[in-house]
């Protein structure tokens, strides 16, 4: 039998197995890090253009006011998308 810092309880670096295990269970995340950014992203962008449309709605003409419209709507329909398939994990 080996005994030392490799024995059964332990790890080669000498790291307990219940130390290894809570800190693999503690940073592996069901969801991606990456989908919770690109939400951010989305919510700011609507956050934005509806800020723009209620503070300079008097100063834009109509053609920019439709795109803002349009940003509005395409983020709101790809946030709606991802927390679709968050909400299925």
């Amino acid at each position: 039998m080996m005994s030392g810092p490799s024995s059964r309880g332990s790890l080669p670096l000498g790291v307990p197995s219940q130390v290894a295990n809570f800190s693999l269970n503690m940073f592996s995340h069901r969801r991606s890090v990456i989908i919770d950014m690109v939400m951010i992203q989305l919510i700011s962008a609507i956050l934005v253009m509806l800020f723009v449309l209620v503070f300079k709605a008097s100063d834009i003409n109509q053609t920019d006011a439709s795109m803002a419209m349009i940003a509005i709507f395409i983020s709101m329909m790809g946030l709606g998308t991802i927390y679709t398939r968050i909400s299925r994990m």
